[in-house]
């Protein structure tokens, strides 16, 4: 992590000599520009900068969609202001000579935030929780899988027939990960480097799959670690000539990559979920009950924020390790709410989310719910025992984008929270990411009906 002086100091020995400014796009992509280092510490660390208000109505292709309130062709596209965040600016360890600041995104004329945007979004939750109180801290962990063609050759294969870096299961798999580690060594190291603190990497349950985990933190330094994360693992890759990604299904037959989320909240310096209250094996604050409580009573409203895309629904297979039922357990990985620790380490760990999640906006889901939890004292049900994959008579996690969508455009609960422009927003959002994939036609359809229809 580095200071303006520190900044300064680096530029004048020449060890930087470019900064990168950044915010989070609804897919939880890193946009922004790059600035010469001398530039940025002299004007925009001080004024911010700007860019066009358009890049928080696209698709994934860049492309405007029409039918947003926020920015649209008649309002002329104008452009929002980007404040760096001077708390986040850290060396890009893995780029030559580069520095990396997260910015919030304000508005043009009003100067306060852009209530759309997604850290914006994450912001008001913890202003939520400091009103009562609260503390949060939090973690990711984020599993991708890894192949051995560039970026460029996997575009140009249509993404089919990609050569993945292992080719038999490696959950914990030493050897396996040996042969991955001049990939994983490297962003273990660049990441610690870069004010992001590694604990461990290991191999996972799919071909070439693989995951690294980073230490704990307050929830939106939590969150801004697992952006960098994913934008500093991508760029290794590409620069090593590889390609990894982050969907939550890239392939029929393989696991699913997740983001358990780790939450726990805390008052003055203690854990807040600590308590004496036994829950089965858990022994927990009312606190705790009540914020678990209310995560699993919203999460059919919010899961939009855990499960973004078309694809994030493949996931949510029986018996896949990803979950299909709304429960809570100790320590049980059937479950989609799985308790660990105990005492000071007693947290909640959610495995509804996929690793395409946004992680501003999954973070601002959970704990919007779990605050709506304490606030109306919503007791969870009974503690799960068993598996929960068979267990028929749990409610299931929504199992497509457009019955999520439904739930969340339609929810009072995330009116409230989040405001109506912002559940607007995203329903628009979601509805279109639906739509394209709707009007598309896919190579199951093509092997499927080209011949034999």
């Amino acid at each position: 992590m580095l200071s303006l002086d520190e900044l300064a100091q680096r530029v004048r020995e020449e060890q930087v000599e470019t900064v990168i400014l950044a915010f989070s796009d609804h897919y939880g992509r890193l946009l922004g520009k790059r600035f010469a280092a001398e530039y940025f510490g002299a004007e925009v660390a001080q004024r911010g900068s700007h860019a066009c208000n358009y890049l928080l109505t696209t698709d994934m292709e860049m492309e405007p969609v029409p039918g947003y309130r926020f920015a649209n062709w008649e309002r002329g596209y104008g452009d929002f202001h980007l404040v760096p965040d001077l708390n986040t600016l850290r060396l890009a360890s893995w780029l030559e000579k580069s520095a990396l600041v997260l910015a919030d995104v304000e508005d043009e004329e009003t100067h306060q935030p852009v209530s759309v945007a997604p850290r914006s979004i994450l912001r008001r939750q913890l202003a939520a929780a400091g009103d009562l109180g609260y503390s949060v801290n939090a973690a990711s962990e984020l599993e991708y899988y890894l192949y051995r063609d560039s970026y460029q050759e996997a575009a140009a294969k249509g993404y089919a027939r990609l050569q993945a870096s292992g080719w038999y299961l490696e959950d914990y798999h030493l050897l396996q990960g040996t042969r991955e580690e001049g990939f994983t060594a490297a962003a273990r190291r660049h990441l610690a480097r870069s004010g992001i603190p590694v604990e461990s990497s290991k191999g996972e349950w799919g071909l070439g799959q693989h995951e690294i985990n980073i230490r704990y933190a307050d929830l939106l330094t939590m969150a801004d670690r697992h952006s960098i994360m994913k934008q500093c693992l991508k760029e290794i890759a590409d620069a090593q000539g590889a390609s990894l990604t982050f969907m939550a299904k890239p392939y029929a037959g393989q696991a699913g990559s997740s983001c358990h989320i780790h939450l726990s909240l805390f008052t003055g310096g203690s854990n807040a979920f600590a308590g004496e209250r036994a829950m089965g094996p858990v022994a927990g604050s009312d606190v705790f009950r009540w914020f678990l409580g209310g995560w699993l009573a919203r999460l059919p409203e919010l899961t939009v924020f855990y499960a973004p895309t078309v694809n994030s629904y493949k996931r949510y297979e029986d018996g896949s390790w990803a979950p299909t039922r709304i429960a809570w357990s100790y320590d049980n990985r059937t479950a989609g709410f799985r308790v660990v620790g105990r005492g000071e380490s007693l947290r909640i760990e959610c495995r509804v989310p996929g690793a395409d999640c946004n992680p501003y906006l999954a973070y601002a889901a959970a704990l919007a719910s779990g605050l709506d939890g304490i606030r109306n004292q919503i007791e969870p049900p009974e503690m799960f025992s068993g598996d929960s994959y068979a267990a028929g008579h749990l409610p299931r996690v929504p199992h497509t984008l457009e019955q999520a969508t439904d739930n969340f455009v339609n929810s009072e609960f995330a009116a409230a929270s989040f405001g109506a422009p912002v559940v607007e927003h995203y329903g628009h959002f979601f509805r279109s990411e639906s739509e394209s994939f709707r009007t598309a036609v896919t190579d199951w359809e093509r092997a499927r009906y080209f011949e034999q229809i």
